[in-house]
């Protein structure tokens, strides 16, 4: 049985993460949900993992090329797993624990330097607690932690495969 090549692997990657933005786009745009500054994170996450699995498909590299398109792609994949992880792990402690909501993140590009904003964005607030959206008995971090994982899983059949 021959596997499927590794530029066809990198553009259907592609397309899965088109996918997932659509979906969220459409939960956003759709159906009325204000992604959270740690939603908005992880959706960059997916946009960079895409792009470099789309470059790959592109340039359709030999063995060293492939992987090192596939190790900046688990990086982008790390990244997101690790984001939405914190989320999912803010979802499950009591709500009293919460810090309190932030300021719009367009405000805090105007007000604050870079690293103040990365660090109140990736350390989470009781907005990125709520759960307003469920699937399957899922929230939305919870299935974007999967998704990732996927994208993780892929990146290491592409890093380590030998043809």
């Amino acid at each position: 049985m021959s596997l499927a090549s590794p530029r066809s692997l990198f553009l259907l990657a592609f397309l899965g993460c088109l996918a997932l933005l659509g979906g969220a786009l459409y939960l956003e745009h759709g159906v009325g949900l204000d992604p959270c500054p740690l939603c908005i994170v992880q959706r960059i996450f997916v946009i960079l993992f895409g792009l470099v699995c789309l470059a790959a498909a592109l340039h359709g590299p030999a063995l060293l090329g492939r992987r090192l398109y596939a190790g900046f792609a688990l990086f982008a994949a790390l990244g997101g797993a690790a984001t939405a992880g914190r989320q999912v792990w803010l979802q499950n402690i009591p709500p009293e624990q919460l810090p309190s909501c932030l300021p719009s993140l367009e405000y805090m590009m105007e007000a604050l330097p870079f690293q103040e904003i990365v660090r109140q964005v990736l350390h989470g607030t009781a907005d990125c607690a709520e759960v307003g959206w469920t699937l399957f008995g899922m929230s939305l971090p919870e299935w974007s932690l999967l998704a990732f994982v996927a994208m993780i899983l892929f990146a290491l059949f592409q890093l380590l495969r030998r043809v």
